[in-house]
């Protein structure tokens, strides 16, 4: 007999008596999905440009993304935010990243509704959405869509992923991690890798596995209900990290530089129909070397960097493979909708000479050539955190200009795949149809045949912004239903209407043509006069790579994009238009905590992300550990943060109380106790004293002397000449262990102090002193 169900907010059907022998009983139905119902599998790539993957025309190979495209559709006119976090918020909510408060990363959130980075609970997500239809919602991989501040253990965790309606998560919550030695988060609680790399750990193989193991676990109770997984892998995003195999398969292969592969890569997209007939390359970017002009040192780091970058990729592809494996294998691969996006063209946060440690990039203590070249063999490996330069940026947009972080093609136009071989006839087709990524929630709800919910655990929902493209399934010719669609990055504008494409760049064409750097603000006089005689206009339904403005032939449709850019502007909270990076990171904002100088930290405790560690850099600092040593001696870390690429370690080694200052990955400096530290309970203390001042421009933090206590008595001293003077990244602080890369190369992974460790305690005194706009050039890098 099948049971009586009724559907929440509706009236009991059953008959409810004195006894139930005189009663019937009614249940509340299950929310269950419609039979037939397909699976949703969104890869979001990270840092992956227009021309880097094979089926887009690169030489690097993606044999399983290729597959996807050629058992369905390849799109060339898909269109992102040009940054992560904003794309990454517009993807899961199909609203404009202004209207969920993420103009920016949220390191740059300011005090407006289009920018303070808390994305709105009215914005629903997809995740939330899609419990409303009876699926499992998973999590797999990179989040990044909430305030630093509340990545810790304190919360809130309204705005994790297990409060947006992920029913499952296991990744990182910030920009970037290490793949070797991640930040991993499960559901709502840190872990630790399951191996080390030289147990063949890396994070992409581990992200897949966890992603198999989330939909078997649901598929062997319901093998009918159907899954959203949003898999959000670390790659291609810096540190590109990769076994050392991967990048020796292309061994040579970019010899001939990055004028050559665009050349190249070109070619191929015309072959393959990606770019129309008529479409030409456009123009050498000036803040780009001509690959001749390299000396052969350089040209042969370059040509190894990106070997470890193509090597990174296909990589990632073999990983996405083996996760389209298991879904073929299990039969749901056919009825299960794929859609593959990157959230942002390729990055040039490597700089013009790229970088074995981004860590000394962000410090401003770049590394000579001679010390990278001693290095090449290491890129990929644990010991390096290491990023392209942006020769290779610019040439993975191919064939667009510019890159990540700004509005012109280079930075928001990038690849898409979608593959469903139960609901798309096509197979290995383009499509040329506007789309941007705030249209994916839209089609998705549009192919289940759902309307958007009006509602979500009782908050009003606001209207999507974006439109369905699931007409473009079936007919390759139908004409766009986008027509409009603003940007705006860091006060980098443009905007897209039938055809036309207005694009107002901030600071300019390029660095060298402005005169001025990134992250410059920009005053009302500016805007007016960017306003006046700043705007390019380009046809792109006739010049798809952006090649010529037409700005002065065309003036009174200049003038309709711009006045439609502020129509834009005004619907979706981009005002006020701010290009500042350094200014905005200082902006004060809501702490879930008052300001203090005194933090006491316990073994076994979550490791504190930089955002909410204590801030000791450049300023006087003690650090006292309470801890117990038994008679036959202890050893281990007391406390520690950052990693092997640079960092700080107070602990016990071989008897002695010992601190060490890994300065940016070049440098360890050691002070530590003239004897041993006796068995029993004592106070263990290090305190740090400024010797001079910093040197923050030249990568220099403040000099100082280091001086060592065992209960108050002077147990060792020494100097400092050299500290870090921005930041760590990874920049983790840990009480009792070193979990990940070590900080200090004379001690193993973990470490952990194996006395009774009662608590350590650090205590911060004088001014704080740091450089603003090289803290915003690195939380911008993160992305």
């Amino acid at each position: 007999m099948s049971l009586n169900e009724y559907r929440s907010g509706t009236a009991f059907p059953g008959v409810i008596g004195r006894t139930t022998d005189e009663s019937s009983p009614a249940w509340p139905q299950p929310v269950r999905a419609t039979p037939g119902t397909p699976n949703v599998l969104m890869i979001v790539l990270d840092d992956t440009g227009f021309g880097q993957l094979g089926c887009y025309g690169s030489p690097i190979a993606t044999p399983n993304i290729d597959a996807l495209a050629a058992g369905g559709l390849l799109y060339n006119n898909m269109h992102t935010t040009a940054l992560c976090s904003p794309s990454r918020s517009c993807i899961i909510t199909g609203r404009n990243h202004h209207a969920n408060g993420m103009a920016a990363i949220t390191e740059l959130a300011t005090g407006y509704p289009g920018y303070d980075g808390n994305i709105p609970f009215e914005n629903g997500f997809l995740s939330e959405m899609l419990l409303q239809h009876g699926y499992n919602t998973y999590l797999v991989g990179k989040w990044h869509l909430m305030p630093s501040e509340q990545e810790s253990a304190a919360g809130p965790y309204d705005r994790w992923p297990l409060g947006r309606g992920f029913e499952r998560f296991y990744g990182f919550l910030g920009g970037d991690t290490s793949q070797w030695y991640p930040d991993l988060v499960y559901d709502n609680h840190q872990v630790a890798p399951q191996k080390t790399p030289e147990a063949g750990y890396h994070l992409t193989s581990d992200l897949v596995d966890k992603a198999i193991d989330f939909i078997a676990d649901a598929k062997q109770v319901a093998p009918s209900k159907p899954f959203f997984l949003n898999f959000c892998t670390g790659a291609t995003h810096a540190p590109h990290h990769v076994p050392r195999e991967w990048a020796d398969r292309y061994s040579g292969r970019f010899d001939d530089g990055w004028d050559a592969y665009r050349e190249r890569v070109f070619a191929r997209q015309k072959e393959f129909g990606v770019v129309p007939p008529e479409a030409e390359l456009s123009r050498h970017d000036p803040d780009v070397p001509a690959w001749d002009s390299l000396t052969p040192d350089a040209r042969r780091l370059a040509v190894r960097m990106m070997e470890v970058y193509a090597g990174f990729l296909s990589h990632t592809d073999h990983h996405i493979g083996r996760l389209l494996g298991f879904l073929r294998e299990t039969g749901e691969l056919d009825n299960t909708l794929v859609m593959l996006v990157s959230d942002n063209g390729a990055s040039a946060e490597g700089g013009v000479t790229g970088t074995t440690n981004e860590l000394q990039f962000f410090n401003n203590a770049p590394e000579p050539l001679a010390d990278s070249l001693g290095k090449i063999d290491d890129l990929g490996g644990p010991s390096t955190f290491n990023h392209y330069p942006w020769g290779w940026t610019w040439a993975g947009n191919t064939p667009f200009r510019r890159w990540k972080r700004e509005t012109y093609r280079g930075g928001a136009s990038d690849p898409f795949v979608v593959h469903w071989p139960a609901g798309i006839a096509a197979r290995g087709e383009v499509r040329t149809q506007y789309a941007h990524i705030i249209d994916i929630v839209p089609t998705i709800l549009d192919v289940l045949g759902a309307e958007p919910p009006a509602e979500i655990r009782g908050v009003a929902q606001s209207s999507l912004h974006g439109v369905s493209f699931a007409y473009t399934f079936t007919d390759p010719a139908a004409p766009t239903r986008h027509h409009t669609q603003y940007f705006e990055m860091l006060g980098h504008r443009a905007i897209d209407h039938d055809g036309w494409r207005a694009v107002c760049p901030w600071p300019g064409p390029s660095f060298a043509e402005a005169g001025k750097p990134f992250g410059v603000p920009i005053s009302a006089e500016d805007l007016t006069d960017l306003d006046a005689h700043h705007w390019e206009l380009y046809h792109v339904a006739q010049d798809f790579a952006e090649n010529y403005d037409v700005a002065e032939q065309h003036r009174d449709k200049l003038i309709e994009m711009i006045s439609l850019w502020y129509v834009e502007a005004g619907r979706y909270n981009v005002l006020p238009i701010d290009g500042s990076g350094a200014v905005r990171l200082v902006v004060e904002r809501p702490q879930i905590t008052e300001a203090r100088t005194s933090y006491t930290f316990r073994p076994g405790t979550q490791t504190l992300p930089f955002a909410v560690a204590p801030r000791v850099l450049n300023r006087t600092h003690s650090i006292t550990a309470d801890a117990e040593i038994p008679p036959g001696g202890a050893e281990g870390v007391l406390l520690c943060q950052g990693a092997g690429t640079g960092g700080w370690s107070f602990y016990v080694r071989e008897g002695r109380l010992r601190y060490s200052h890994n300065y940016v990955g070049r440098t360890v400096y050691h002070v530590e106790s003239t004897g041993t530290v006796p068995s029993g309970r004592h106070q263990l203390r290090f305190e740090f004293e400024p010797t001079g001042k910093p040197d923050i421009a030249n990568g220099e933090g403040t000099p100082g002397r280091a001086r060592l206590y065992i209960d108050g008595q002077p147990a060792g001293v020494g100097n400092i000449p050299i500290t870090t003077p921005i930041a760590f990244n990874p920049g983790g602080l840990t009480c009792g262990a070193n979990p990940g890369s070590p900080v200090v190369p004379d001690y193993p992974t973990l470490f952990p102090f194996t006395g009774t460790l009662h608590s350590v305690t650090v205590d911060l005194d004088g001014e704080l002193i740091t450089d603003i706009e090289s803290e915003a050039r690195m939380a911008m890098s993160r992305q």
